[in-house]
């Protein structure tokens, strides 16, 4: 398996043509992406540690400025918005939660963090009170307002970064590696709420090694290689179920997974 079309759900609002980046101007970390991702999709970004899901989402996010091609998010030319040009209306659209929360959790109480946010727009104390609880009860975190960032445990530290995202009300989030390092039922705990933001409609990426997640969490499935190219794009089942696809991505060895992958992965409903 190659590539299919993108899985049409809503309008264009991130493109992707011939995207390359160079680390330190010779290291290629992404070789020539093309790619369309539309309003309101849930896309789980996979591919093997050092494959370049970290670096595409940094690039989504502005931080990175691709070394050739050009990227157009909702409307935003990154390489604009890297250089500083409109980045803090962008940041109000596009958020990113990195896959260690402590870059995100500063403040004294978890409230503080995901308050910081909405007061950096200059909004009313009532508003960003709203905001706060909102993005709170969505990661069902309520309880944890008052706690100090280091009392937590590193699934509510995961949860509690996502928070402090939400709360500018994004169009689009970005989430790298949100399940790791976490024990199974804290992980499963954290698919469900990611999986109810889906279903609410946000556009939500999610770059992750971890197959057996993909089926809860997205409705398209996008592989990058070793080569640091995109592979493959198909849904969930298809990509899944294509056994030496995985292997060539370096997703599952053979001897490993020796019996293969379940027939039909574990649908989207019961979470």
């Amino acid at each position: 398996m190659t590539s299919s079309d993108p899985l049409l759900t809503g309008d264009p609002i991130i493109t992707l043509q011939a995207v390359r980046y160079l680390y330190t101007g010779r290291q290629v970390a992404l070789d020539g992406i093309d790619l369309s991702i539309n309003r309101g999709e849930q896309v789980a970004l996979l591919g093997a540690n050092g494959s370049g899901k970290s670096t595409l989402l940094k690039i989504l996010d502005g931080i990175y400025t691709p070394t050739s091609g050009t990227l157009n998010v909702l409307g935003h030319d990154i390489k604009a918005v890297a250089a500083g040009e409109d980045a803090f209306h962008f940041h109000r659209e596009v958020g990113l939660v990195f896959q260690d929360p402590d870059i995100q959790l500063f403040s004294a109480t978890i409230f503080d963090d995901v308050a910081f946010g909405p007061l950096q727009l200059g909004l009313s104390p009532r508003e960003v009170e709203a905001r706060c609880q909102e993005a709170l009860s969505q990661m069902e975190i309520m309880h944890l307002a008052q706690r100090a960032p280091f009392e937590l445990s590193g699934g509510e530290k995961k949860r509690a970064a996502i928070a402090s995202v939400l709360s500018l009300r994004p169009e689009v989030l970005l989430l790298d590696e949100p399940t790791a390092s976490l024990d199974p039922r804290t992980k499963w705990v954290l698919v469900n709420l990611i999986h109810k933001l889906g279903a609410s409609g946000k556009t939500i990426i999610t770059a992750t090694h971890e197959l057996e997640i993909v089926p809860l969490i997205a409705t398209r499935v996008l592989v990058i290689g070793e080569e640091r190219r995109v592979l493959a794009d198909g849904t969930p089942e298809r990509i899944l179920g294509d056994r030496d696809l995985l292997i060539r991505a370096n997703l599952i060895h053979p001897d490993l997974h020796r019996f293969g992958l379940p027939a039909e992965p574990m649908g989207r409903t019961g979470v």
